[in-house]
């Protein structure tokens, strides 16, 4: 962002290190990771396959801990998961036996439950499913809706929780390109509303640019580390189609691709 932040360090990853026991020894996955990440602020994680993106947001989210080093949100260090901390999966992960109301309730239980009445909790719940725009959809299955709506469901889930920070592992990695497109603008424009802090693991360089403050763009692996970090000075909102042809995002789009492609060389994927 162009403007200074009061909370310049809301998350704060010093010198993190991850190394994991496997059959055939130790690998090590990430080193040397050091990243301040200012409250409000969009994060996007990009790298070629198995440089750590996930790992690190692993990391964030506390579903791992660090071999090395320390991460701190809102001041606290990071020791495990919590309801401060959201995430959205590539896969929705909703369970599919539930409606699109009931997947938003459990989570909203979880956090809540214990403070507030059941009529409370309901309104939590239609609150997110609005903010999505789903509202429509609340008594129907996953099963009865698009990969789209599921992705949809899954954000409006780990909203409904009000975390400090919203970690997102591809979320439109699975999905077709109009579909991803659109999504995209909606969470463009919830973010906007929520004002939340907001990490995210991509491989798509127009999606880091579109969405994003900050590009922190990751060596390849193994000991994959912070290669360069790239900020994203473009005025909110963003309109896809007027930043089509402004030359400064196509200079932020240029230098993320002669990172990936240049710098680190091109991986390709396995048949």
């Amino acid at each position: 962002m162009t403007e200074a932040k009061a909370d310049s360090k809301y998350i704060e990853i010093h010198n993190v290190a991850q190394t994991f026991k496997t059959p055939k020894g130790s690998f090590p996955a990430l080193r040397g990771i050091t990243l301040n990440v200012a409250k409000g602020d969009f994060v996007a994680l990009i790298g070629h396959s198995g440089c750590g993106k996930s790992t690190l947001l692993n990391l964030i989210a506390g579903l791992t801990l660090p071999t090395e080093g320390s991460l701190i949100a809102a001041g606290r260090e990071i020791s495990g998961p919590g309801p401060d901390r959201a995430m959205v999966f590539q896969n929705h992960s909703l369970l599919p036996w539930m409606t699109c109301e009931a997947n938003i309730m459990l989570a909203v239980e979880r956090v809540f439950g214990k403070q507030e009445t059941k009529a409370q909790l309901k309104a939590r719940t239609a609150a997110a499913l609005e903010l999505v725009g789903l509202t429509h959809a609340a008594h129907k299955r996953p099963g009865e809706i698009s990969g789209g709506m599921k992705q949809r469901v899954g954000i409006a889930r780990a909203l409904s929780m009000e975390p400090k920070v919203l970690l997102m592992d591809e979320p439109f990695g699975a999905l077709d390109a109009l579909t991803r497109a659109k999504l995209q603008d909606e969470l463009l424009a919830i973010v906007a509303k929520t004002k939340s802090t907001v990490v995210m693991v991509t491989h798509d360089v127009d999606e880091a640019v579109l969405l994003s403050d900050q590009i922190v763009m990751m060596t390849n692996g193994p000991a994959a580390t912070i290669g360069e970090v790239l900020h994203v000075e473009l005025p909110r909102p963003r309109e896809r189609v007027t930043l089509a042809d402004d030359p400064r995002y196509q200079h932020y789009r240029k230098a993320v691709i002669d990172f990936l492609y240049t710098r680190q060389g091109h991986v390709e994927k396995a048949a």
